[in-house]
């Protein structure tokens, strides 16, 4: 599902749309897994008898709870999670039911850092810290794909958005009004 167009400015461009990496979904999945023949095989093993019938609702109405808990409610999270990066600013979009959400304009853009573990790395996935001059400060995204490519990507960006240089030379940096107020 891409991020709703109504919802930026009319010149406002988007660069980057992701959802967090599908490694967010890892335990749901196990547990479903696991959950739906320790179900069927609990199910299997009820002695015959006038409790049978009930007992294999109650354990069918278990494993389904479960299954919507541990499953569905991760999985309606992770799709309704929205990272979107715009030349302007960077959108956060979350939640099923609760909506929240936060905008960072990259003007605003102090510190870009990530971070990874093996595994992480090996998915090409990681956590990304955005650091604003604002008061809200951090802004924290879990499981971002390419998470080196988009901190890349937002530095550029706010770069842009600030119209400082691309580049580490100090001496590059001088522009037009730093001659005009020199002399």
């Amino acid at each position: 599902m891409a991020y709703p167009r109504r919802l930026l400015a009319d010149d406002e461009r988007v660069e980057l749309e992701l959802h967090p990496h599908p490694k967010a979904l890892f335990w749901p999945v196990l547990l479903l897994l696991v959950v739906v023949p320790a179900a069927s095989f609990a199910a299997a093993r009820v002695p015959a008898g006038d409790a049978q019938v009930p007992l294999r609702v109650a354990l069918a109405v278990v494993a389904v709870a479960l299954l919507g808990v541990l499953t569905l409610v991760p999985f309606l999270r992770w799709v309704t999670t929205h990272y979107v990066l715009t030349d302007r600013r960077l959108i956060t979009r979350r939640g099923v039911v609760a909506r929240s959400g936060r905008d960072m304009p990259l003007a605003r853009v102090n510190d870009i850092s990530f971070s990874h573990n093996v595994f992480e790395r090996v998915l090409g996935c990681g956590t990304l810290v955005v650091e604003s001059a604002g008061e809200r400060g951090q802004l924290v995204l879990s499981d971002v794909p390419h998470v080196e490519s988009v901190q890349r990507r937002i530095y550029e960006l706010a770069d842009a958005a600030t119209g400082r240089a691309h580049d580490d030379d100090p001496d590059d940096r001088y522009d037009e009004r730093d001659r005009r107020r020199d002399g």
